[in-house]
């Protein structure tokens, strides 16, 4: 790092984090880095130890505006937040060792031959909840480069209860899991077409059989998931999203 500090890309590439997070962190107020005499960005000391702060807050599934809250004031009292954040992590460590359990038992139960039960799907919906990502700045950015404001503003209007949400995140973790067991065979089978039909009605669900969602959702997921940093908070491996664009693209084209 220089004496002056180092501009928004060397120093979103030390951290790990985007140049477009950077400006979201600055826009919402969480960092405010120095300027120079031509206005370009410096990041020093002080960005640092913000940044560290903002990361381990964030990784607590903190949204910006609580992430703000926290830390007006703040003078680089490190221990406090990391405290926190070694709390949190020792709790995600043990739920998330609960979760690959289910989920390998699930996955174990359908390479016997055996279909889920309700009680499967019920375990699996919560573990959907208990593992969910935060939505981070990235993605965040990725939804209003694709989405219109419009189409934002009435994603954000829709209204689902828990029993909906459960219902949605078992809908989607069975499509999944069949879609493991089917990915190392022909996207034209029978089958695999069956699910192909499964995958899309899940999607019309979200779309409401609307093409500019339905677009503009397509272009998010390939956006995504070209990217490493995005690609690992997105649900599913990427195996079964390569499966089903080759299934769901034969079962259109039979149509």
């Amino acid at each position: 790092m220089t004496k002056a500090g180092d501009n928004a890309a060397a120093f979103a590439a030390r951290f790990g984090v985007t140049v477009k997070a950077l400006r979201v962190y600055e826009r919402e107020g969480l960092l405010r880095p120095a300027r120079s005499g031509s206005n370009w960005r410096a990041y020093g000391r002080a960005e640092e130890e913000r940044l560290t702060a903002i990361l381990a807050l964030k990784r607590l599934g903190l949204p910006l505006a609580r992430v703000r809250e926290l830390l007006t004031g703040f003078r680089g009292d490190l221990d406090v937040v990391l405290s926190l954040q070694e709390r949190a992590l020792t709790q995600r460590q043990a739920e998330l060792g609960t979760a690959l359990a289910l989920v390998r038992a699930a996955r174990a139960r359908l390479a016997s031959g055996h279909p889920l039960s309700t009680e499967d799907l019920t375990q699996l919906a919560r573990t959907a909840a208990m593992t969910d990502t935060t939505w981070t700045p990235e993605l965040q950015a990725l939804a209003e480069k694709h989405y219109t404001p419009g189409q934002i503003d009435e994603l954000k209007a829709r209204k689902f209860d828990m029993a909906d949400q459960q219902a949605i995140a078992a809908e989607w973790a069975q499509i999944f899991a069949d879609g493991e067991r089917l990915r190392h065979g022909d996207p034209a089978s029978p089958e695999a077409q069956a699910w192909a039909a499964r995958w899309k009605a899940a999607v019309d669900k979200f779309t409401q059989g609307r093409a500019d969602l339905w677009n503009a959702a397509a272009r998010f997921n390939a956006d995504a998931r070209a990217n490493p940093e995005t690609a690992a908070q997105m649900p599913g491996s990427p195996e079964v999203w390569a499966f089903a664009t080759q299934a769901v693209k034969i079962l259109l084209a039979g149509k």
